[in-house]
């Protein structure tokens, strides 16, 4: 390739990527180790109509992101993340809902020498099928086994390799043998860009209940702290007008002055028996009409009177 070309396809991406920060507010910055071509383009096509992803050397996006910096300081907070093998996807859409399509594009893959298990391999109990010649294999490696019905079988679940240890040459093979592809490989959200604001993937699982539960605890530590210094903030105010408002009450029922809300109060502690009054009244007719006696039933002469007929029957 010329240096022409290569300067034109840097020009062609340094515009994609302008474009694209203009465009969409949020950007997932995401892990693309072990994702080959095939499994990213059905990743693309599972995103598309929702996001848009891009992938780039990382020489040429910090040096297209600091030329952009200069009109755009908020892309600042990108460089630091531009580093290992990564991708931006962008989108206008829910980022939770964004981020689960993302991460549900994942595809199984067998366990090879040299890689980093990205989670614990076990290889569980059961008859293997393989022939008793193969035994010494499986000795080497700690697992223990037994001849039945002329194959090997496991006896006991093995831990086999740990979360975060390379994969030996010789687990691999066992694994490939087992015909057990451990691991399942696809693009990992590492952070998120968000309207000039970058933040870890796991504050999307932070539900909205908690959310306030912390913000309604923030705005009662600054009003205590408010009211306990004498400092008017907009958490205390409320407070302070109330407070402010028991004082002016209590001045008023202490001495002669009286503004309207304190004359019912001021009413009140005069004559406390005029409102008493009223309340019992109410309860008496209630009480006297649930406990009024069942009307008695007449007597049998008074019903001669109406000729042997039931009137109601």
């Amino acid at each position: 390739m010329s240096k022409g070309d290569t300067r034109t396809k840097k020009a062609e991406y340094f515009e994609k990527l302008k474009s694209l920060l203009e465009e969409y507010p949020s950007i997932f910055i995401v892990n693309v180790d072990n994702v080959g071509s095939n499994q990213m383009h059905q990743i693309r096509h599972a995103l598309r109509g929702n996001a848009v992803v891009l992938m780039g050397k990382n020489t040429m996006v910090r040096r297209a992101l600091k030329i952009l910096v200069n009109d755009n300081p908020q892309y600042e907070r990108l460089l630091p993340h531009v580093k290992g093998n990564i991708g931006f996807v962008f989108t206008k859409g829910d980022l939770k809902e964004t981020r689960d399509s993302i991460l549900s594009n994942r595809v199984r893959a067998p366990a090879k020498a040299g890689a980093v298990a990205p989670v614990d391999v076990f290889v569980p109990a059961g008859n293997t099928g393989m022939e008793p010649g193969k035994t010494s294999f499986f000795q080497a490696l700690g697992v223990p086994t037994k001849i039945a019905r002329g194959t090997i079988e496991i006896i006991n679940q093995m831990h086999l390799v740990k979360a975060g240890a390379k994969v030996g040459a010789s687990e691999a093979t066992l694994l490939n043998m087992l015909n057990i592809s451990p691991f399942t490989y696809g693009l990992t959200v590492l952070q998120i860009y968000d309207n000039g604001t970058t933040f870890h993937p796991s504050v999307l699982d932070i539900e909205e209940s908690t959310l306030i539960d912390h913000l309604l605890s923030g705005v009662k530590t600054i009003a205590a702290i408010s009211l306990q210094i004498g400092y008017p903030t907009i958490a205390s105010v409320p407070h302070s007008l109330i407070n402010g408002f028991k004082k002016l009450l209590a001045i008023s029922v202490t001495t002669e002055y009286t503004f309207a809300a304190s004359e019912k109060i001021k009413q009140y502690l005069a004559d406390p028996s005029a409102f008493a009054a009223a309340a019992p009244v109410a309860e008496t007719a209630t009480e006297t009409k649930e406990s009024a006696p069942a009307k008695q039933e007449e007597p049998e002469e008074e019903s001669d009177e109406d000729m042997g007929l039931d009137l109601f029957g």
